[in-house]
Protein backbone atom coordinates (compact mmCIF):
# COMPACT_ATOMS: atom_id res chain seq x y z
CA UNK A 1 0.00 0.00 0.00
CA UNK A 2 2.57 2.18 0.74
CA UNK A 3 4.81 1.51 -2.00
CA UNK A 4 1.71 2.41 -4.54
CA UNK A 5 1.32 5.95 -2.51
CA UNK A 6 4.75 6.72 -3.43
CA UNK A 7 4.71 5.78 -7.21
CA UNK A 8 1.37 8.03 -7.20
CA UNK A 9 3.14 11.01 -5.62
CA UNK A 10 6.23 10.39 -8.32
CA UNK A 11 4.14 10.10 -10.80
CA UNK A 12 1.99 13.16 -9.76
CA UNK A 13 5.29 15.13 -9.35
CA UNK A 14 6.42 14.24 -12.41
CA UNK A 15 3.44 15.57 -14.37
CA UNK A 16 3.26 18.77 -12.24
CA UNK A 17 7.08 19.45 -13.16
CA UNK A 18 6.45 18.29 -16.63
CA UNK A 19 3.75 20.98 -17.11
CA UNK A 20 5.40 23.68 -15.43
CA UNK A 21 8.17 22.62 -18.11
CA UNK A 22 6.31 22.81 -20.48
CA UNK A 23 4.44 25.50 -19.90
CA UNK A 24 7.99 27.67 -19.45
CA UNK A 25 9.21 26.31 -22.70
CA UNK A 26 5.51 27.56 -24.09
CA UNK A 27 6.38 31.22 -22.70
CA UNK A 28 9.70 31.34 -24.32
CA UNK A 29 8.25 30.94 -27.60
CA UNK A 30 5.40 33.22 -27.55
CA UNK A 31 8.64 35.46 -25.90
CA UNK A 32 10.58 35.96 -28.81
CA UNK A 33 8.54 36.73 -31.51
CA UNK A 34 7.29 39.93 -29.09
CA UNK A 35 11.01 40.82 -28.18
CA UNK A 36 11.38 40.67 -32.44
CA UNK A 37 8.58 42.88 -32.77
CA UNK A 38 10.30 45.65 -30.43
CA UNK A 39 12.99 45.59 -31.89
CA UNK A 40 11.50 46.20 -35.46
CA UNK A 41 9.65 48.93 -33.87
CA UNK A 42 12.23 50.48 -32.41
CA UNK A 43 14.27 50.29 -35.86
CA UNK A 44 11.96 51.49 -37.63
CA UNK A 45 11.39 54.03 -35.35
CA UNK A 46 14.96 55.33 -35.52
CA UNK A 47 15.14 55.64 -39.36
CA UNK A 48 11.68 57.93 -39.17
CA UNK A 49 13.71 59.67 -36.98
CA UNK A 50 16.78 60.27 -39.77
CA UNK A 51 14.47 61.00 -42.63
CA UNK A 52 12.69 63.80 -40.22
CA UNK A 53 16.05 65.16 -39.23
CA UNK A 54 16.79 65.47 -43.13
CA UNK A 55 13.77 66.58 -43.94
CA UNK A 56 14.52 69.44 -41.39
CA UNK A 57 17.59 69.89 -42.65
CA UNK A 58 16.54 70.32 -46.32
CA UNK A 59 13.94 72.65 -44.98
CA UNK A 60 16.51 75.05 -43.01
CA UNK A 61 18.81 75.49 -46.04
CA UNK A 62 15.82 76.62 -48.28
CA UNK A 63 13.93 78.79 -45.85
CA UNK A 64 18.29 80.60 -45.16
CA UNK A 65 18.76 80.49 -49.09
CA UNK A 66 15.56 82.29 -49.30
CA UNK A 67 16.35 84.86 -46.49
CA UNK A 68 19.80 85.69 -47.98
CA UNK A 69 17.41 86.66 -51.36
CA UNK A 70 15.29 88.71 -49.47
CA UNK A 71 18.24 90.64 -47.46
CA UNK A 72 20.17 90.93 -51.00
CA UNK A 73 20.77 94.79 -51.37
CA UNK A 74 20.50 96.72 -55.47
CA UNK A 75 23.05 99.28 -55.27
CA UNK A 76 22.76 102.49 -56.58
CA UNK A 77 24.89 102.03 -59.84
CA UNK A 78 22.73 99.09 -60.77
CA UNK A 79 19.55 101.07 -60.07
CA UNK A 80 20.38 103.68 -62.23
CA UNK A 81 20.53 100.33 -64.97
CA UNK A 82 17.32 99.07 -64.36
CA UNK A 83 16.33 102.78 -64.84
CA UNK A 84 17.35 103.32 -68.35
CA UNK A 85 15.94 100.07 -69.44
CA UNK A 86 12.64 101.22 -68.03
CA UNK A 87 13.13 104.91 -69.70
CA UNK A 88 16.28 105.45 -71.89
CA UNK A 89 18.02 108.59 -71.68
CA UNK A 90 20.59 110.70 -69.17
CA UNK A 91 20.39 109.79 -65.58
CA UNK A 92 20.64 112.82 -63.73
CA UNK A 93 20.72 112.02 -59.97
CA UNK A 94 20.08 108.70 -58.39
CA UNK A 95 18.29 108.71 -54.37
CA UNK A 96 17.75 105.71 -51.92
CA UNK A 97 14.52 106.55 -50.50
CA UNK A 98 13.42 104.35 -46.77
CA UNK A 99 10.09 105.83 -45.70
CA UNK A 100 8.23 103.28 -47.23
CA UNK A 101 5.85 105.50 -49.51
CA UNK A 102 6.73 103.89 -52.34
CA UNK A 103 3.82 100.65 -52.43
CA UNK A 104 5.54 100.47 -49.04
CA UNK A 105 8.92 99.08 -49.85
CA UNK A 106 12.70 100.63 -49.82
CA UNK A 107 12.88 102.48 -53.65
CA UNK A 108 15.67 104.27 -55.68
CA UNK A 109 14.63 106.88 -56.88
CA UNK A 110 16.56 107.72 -60.31
CA UNK A 111 15.93 111.19 -62.40
CA UNK A 112 16.35 110.60 -66.10
CA UNK A 113 15.92 112.63 -69.14
CA UNK A 114 14.81 111.87 -72.06
CA UNK A 115 16.73 113.16 -75.42
CA UNK A 116 13.92 115.89 -75.98
CA UNK A 117 14.64 117.15 -72.06
CA UNK A 118 11.65 115.58 -70.62
CA UNK A 119 12.03 114.27 -67.19
CA UNK A 120 11.43 111.10 -65.37
CA UNK A 121 11.84 109.92 -61.87
CA UNK A 122 11.71 106.13 -62.28
CA UNK A 123 11.08 104.05 -58.95
CA UNK A 124 13.40 101.10 -58.61
CA UNK A 125 12.68 98.59 -55.17
CA UNK A 126 16.07 98.59 -53.08
CA UNK A 127 15.21 94.62 -52.40
CA UNK A 128 14.73 93.10 -56.09
CA UNK A 129 15.96 96.33 -58.80
CA UNK A 130 12.18 95.58 -60.26
CA UNK A 131 10.29 98.57 -61.50
CA UNK A 132 7.63 100.21 -59.26
CA UNK A 133 6.72 102.65 -61.25
CA UNK A 134 7.86 106.24 -63.17
CA UNK A 135 6.63 109.61 -62.79
CA UNK A 136 6.90 112.92 -65.68
CA UNK A 137 8.07 115.78 -64.23
CA UNK A 138 5.87 118.78 -65.12
CA UNK A 139 8.72 121.10 -65.01
CA UNK A 140 11.09 120.25 -68.21
CA UNK A 141 13.63 122.87 -67.83
CA UNK A 142 16.30 121.21 -65.34
CA UNK A 143 16.48 118.40 -67.20
CA UNK A 144 17.12 120.65 -70.18
CA UNK A 145 19.85 122.39 -68.10
CA UNK A 146 21.21 118.93 -66.84
CA UNK A 147 21.46 117.58 -70.52
CA UNK A 148 23.51 121.04 -71.72
CA UNK A 149 26.12 120.71 -68.34
CA UNK A 150 26.74 116.87 -69.08
CA UNK A 151 27.50 117.98 -73.10
CA UNK A 152 30.94 116.70 -73.85
CA UNK A 153 31.29 114.63 -70.64
CA UNK A 154 32.11 110.76 -70.65
CA UNK A 155 31.01 109.64 -66.80
CA UNK A 156 27.17 108.70 -66.09
CA UNK A 157 25.15 108.89 -62.67
CA UNK A 158 26.05 104.81 -62.83
CA UNK A 159 30.06 104.94 -63.08
CA UNK A 160 29.80 107.79 -60.57
CA UNK A 161 28.04 105.54 -58.19
CA UNK A 162 30.46 102.97 -58.87
CA UNK A 163 33.70 105.09 -57.92
CA UNK A 164 32.27 105.88 -54.73
CA UNK A 165 31.07 103.01 -53.61
CA UNK A 166 34.94 102.58 -52.85
CA UNK A 167 34.22 104.83 -50.17
CA UNK A 168 31.29 103.20 -49.08
CA UNK A 169 27.76 102.66 -49.45
CA UNK A 170 26.64 104.56 -52.06
CA UNK A 171 22.93 106.40 -50.61
CA UNK A 172 22.95 109.48 -53.02
CA UNK A 173 24.37 110.54 -56.29
CA UNK A 174 23.65 113.80 -58.12
CA UNK A 175 24.73 116.14 -60.28
CA UNK A 176 26.27 119.51 -59.31
CA UNK A 177 26.41 122.03 -61.91
CA UNK A 178 27.77 125.42 -60.43
CA UNK A 179 30.45 126.20 -61.98
CA UNK A 180 31.96 122.51 -64.40
CA UNK A 181 29.82 120.10 -63.49
CA UNK A 182 30.66 117.40 -61.29
CA UNK A 183 29.11 114.10 -59.50
CA UNK A 184 28.31 114.61 -56.03
CA UNK A 185 28.07 111.24 -54.32
CA UNK A 186 27.15 110.65 -50.80
CA UNK A 187 28.10 107.24 -48.99
CA UNK A 188 28.15 105.83 -45.65
CA UNK A 189 31.26 107.07 -45.20
CA UNK A 190 31.24 110.78 -46.36
CA UNK A 191 30.43 113.29 -49.20
CA UNK A 192 32.56 112.83 -52.53
CA UNK A 193 33.03 114.18 -56.09
CA UNK A 194 33.70 112.44 -59.09
CA UNK A 195 34.90 114.08 -62.07
CA UNK A 196 32.40 113.65 -65.27
CA UNK A 197 35.69 113.22 -67.86
CA UNK A 198 37.96 111.07 -65.32
CA UNK A 199 36.05 109.52 -62.64
CA UNK A 200 38.67 110.91 -60.89
CA UNK A 201 37.41 110.41 -57.16
CA UNK A 202 38.01 113.18 -54.38
CA UNK A 203 36.67 114.83 -51.03
CA UNK A 204 33.98 117.25 -50.80
CA UNK A 205 35.27 120.22 -49.33
CA UNK A 206 32.17 120.88 -47.79
CA UNK A 207 32.37 117.33 -46.15
CA UNK A 208 36.51 118.47 -45.48
CA UNK A 209 34.61 121.61 -43.57
CA UNK A 210 32.03 119.28 -41.34
CA UNK A 211 34.94 117.03 -40.43
CA UNK A 212 37.27 119.72 -39.26
CA UNK A 213 33.98 121.79 -37.19
CA UNK A 214 33.42 118.22 -35.69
Amino acid sequence: MKRNIVIATVTAAALVTGGTVAAYASGDDDGAPAQRDSNTRVADDRDDDRDDSRDDSQDGTRDDDTAEARTAEVTAAEAVTAALKRTPGTAVSVDREDDGENDGADAWEVDVVTSDGTEYTVRIAAGSGKVLGADRDDDDSDGRDDLAALKGTTVDAGEAARAGAAKGTVTEVDLDDDGPAVWTVETTKGEWKVDTRTAELSRSQDDDRQADDD
